[in-house]
């Protein structure tokens, strides 16, 4: 067993990075995607498509959803979430607290943690820093994220300033009950402290700091993409960045358009999550390195070209898009899996190529010529 997860920068292009990072289940090239496996699965895919069609090196749990469900008396059983679902590799988990700020009418937060009420059931629950450490113990993610308050996009300055303090405060309870406390099934699990402050510069600042102060194994950026506009999220990431530890990974979390990012890779981003391309594409919406395909249009119905002619995924090459538009509009089961693979193997192809481009040295270049075709509908 690891003694601490480490990362090795291979090149910088600017401030983009590419990395690597070492966990007992196996190292992650950074910058990386992760796809979300909110309930211990990423919807319609199967952990060996997420393996050899499109590339996974690490996936993503949810603290809140597994903590309801299956609950983590199931999952000591079965030895922690790695063996419950059958996946090999690195695992990410959250903390829950994105899933507790997105309960507002069935949550209250105090110093001691957060009550909320269940989703499921009405049923109510407290989070405490302490206690969420002990949830992901028990998961056993090689990487676990520290319990935060994610407040809202648009909060003025004194709310997010409180809210930045307890999110410190909790950070401390999370630190002392991680290092009280052991992993239960025999490989490294590492903390990473989660920088808040809304879409102020100077909280942002101060949080950095905080995190940075802690050493941290790994870092992580969270309350944005929570409604303040784009080009204020572009501004937070650089002013946090200059100031957390560049021997350390970054992971912006619940982040998001393939512009998005590229946007943050270039700002010293390594890590990425979101359900975009699953979701979107269980709505039939497809990412391409074309631009995007509403595969619902009319206009499918009839096209007999390959789902994506430069991809070399098997699913791309052997379905066209009129049956894709066929199997959407159907509400057939394969159309949501076809194009939640499509998607995902999409966005680990475009972290592949980031990657490419950095340790190439010309990723500015690059970047520039992909971010207007990303945005364009086909």
């Amino acid at each position: 067993m690891i003694d601490r997860l480490t990362f090795n920068l291979n090149a910088t292009c600017g401030d983009a990075r590419a990395g690597v990072i070492h966990t007992d289940h196996g190292d992650i090239q950074t910058p990386i995607f992760m796809p979300v496996g909110t309930a211990g699965t990423v919807k319609a895919v199967h952990q060996h498509e997420l393996k050899e069609e499109i590339g996974a090196q690490i996936i993503l749990g949810n603290t809140y959803h597994l903590y309801l469900r299956p609950g983590c008396d199931i999952l000591r059983q079965a030895g922690g979430l790695h063996r419950f679902n059958a996946w090999d590799r690195p695992l990410l988990t959250d903390s829950g607290g994105f899933q507790v700020f997105s309960l507002a009418e069935n949550r209250k937060i105090k110093e001691e943690g957060c009550t909320f009420r269940s989703h499921i059931d009405g049923s109510k629950h407290l989070f405490t820093p302490e206690n969420v450490m002990d949830i992901q113990r028990v998961i056993g993610a090689d990487i676990m994220m520290a319990f935060d308050e994610c407040c809202p996009g648009d909060s003025d300055h004194r709310y997010a300033q409180k809210s930045m303090e307890l999110t410190h405060r909790w950070l401390d309870r999370c630190i002392a009950r991680f290092s009280e406390t052991d992993p239960l099934y025999g490989h490294h699990q590492a903390l990473f402290p989660i920088v808040q402050g809304c879409q102020y510069a100077d909280l942002r600042r101060i949080s950095a700091e905080y995190i940075a102060s802690k050493d941290p194994e790994g870092c992580a950026i969270g309350g944005l993409a929570v409604g303040e506009p784009t080009e204020v999220m572009y501004e937070m990431i650089e002013v946090v960045n200059a100031i957390l530890p560049k021997d350390r990974p970054r992971y912006l979390m619940g982040v998001g358009t393939p512009q998005n990012l590229l946007e943050a890779i270039e700002r010293g981003v390594d890590m990425f999550d979101c359900v975009m391309p699953t979701r979107n594409g269980r709505n039939g919406l497809l990412f391409t390195a074309e631009g995007t395909i509403n595969i619902k249009n009319k206009k499918w119905e009839s096209c007999f070209d390959p789902i994506d002619p430069t991809s070399n995924a098997e699913a791309d090459q052997v379905y066209t898009l009129a049956y894709l538009h066929h199997l959407i509009r159907a509400e057939e089961i394969l159309g949501l899996q076809i194009c939640s693979i499509h998607n995902l193997r999409f966005y680990l192809w475009l972290v592949s190529e980031a990657r490419k481009h950095i340790l190439d040295g010309d990723y500015p270049r690059w970047k520039a010529t992909m971010i207007p075709v990303l945005g364009h509908r086909l």
